[in-house]
């Protein structure tokens, strides 16, 4: 994870369904720590939100939580998280996007088919997430199968930024691949979008 940091990932999503209680915040802690080290020696900095759970973000000074369908609504993360954290939401259509009032920000998925795992629902596609884009305020990352050569046309299509895990965690060099994404992100109009990695 530092390295995919280092080489340009700007939000790091700690998402470990394997661990409760003081394991879990204590992963939460290594990770914000070892990924704004990392931020720090790239003369940047990353942005750490903690999947789901509220009271690890909290613990450990996260910069906010992101929530599935099945967690508590964006709106009472943000009364026990303050208004300036960020409050995330995973969507996968419109009506689920309607949904989501008082998030910063929407993953939407599956663009394309995952890379790190088997599709369990159909991708949505580039019309799919222009759709989307003009069905909500909300900045939306695109998510599900984002590589590099994807990255661009997911922002061109109307996201704000790319989310991805296979395409950096199952890289032989998540650094290489990380500072790959970053480029395809920085080039063009698509300078300045987020990357988040979880």
């Amino acid at each position: 994870m530092a390295a995919a940091v280092r080489a340009g990932v700007d939000w790091v999503q700690v998402r470990d369904r394997t661990l409760e209680g003081e394991a879990l915040l204590e992963h939460a802690r290594a990770v914000a720590r070892a990924a704004r080290a990392a931020a720090r020696e790239r003369g940047g900095s990353v942005r750490v939100i903690v999947n789901r759970r509220v009271d690890v973000a909290l613990a450990c000074g996260a910069d906010g939580v992101h929530l599935g369908q099945d967690a508590m609504r964006p709106a009472e993360a943000r009364a026990l998280l303050g208004p300036e954290a960020l409050v995330g939401v995973s969507c996968h259509d419109a009506a689920e996007l309607a949904e989501a009032r008082g998030a910063s920000y929407a993953q939407l998925a599956p663009i394309f088919p995952p890379l790190s795992k088997p599709a369990s629902r159909p991708a949505l596609g580039l019309a799919g997430l222009a759709a989307a884009r003009n069905a909500t305020e909300l900045p939306i990352l695109a998510q599900g199968g984002i590589d590099p050569s994807r990255a661009a046309a997911a922002v061109a299509a109307g996201a704000a930024g790319v989310a991805v895990t296979g395409a950096i965690l199952m890289a032989p060099d998540p650094g290489a691949a990380a500072a790959a994404l970053r480029r395809a992100l920085d080039s063009g109009a698509c300078s300045g979008a987020p990357m988040g990695g979880a």
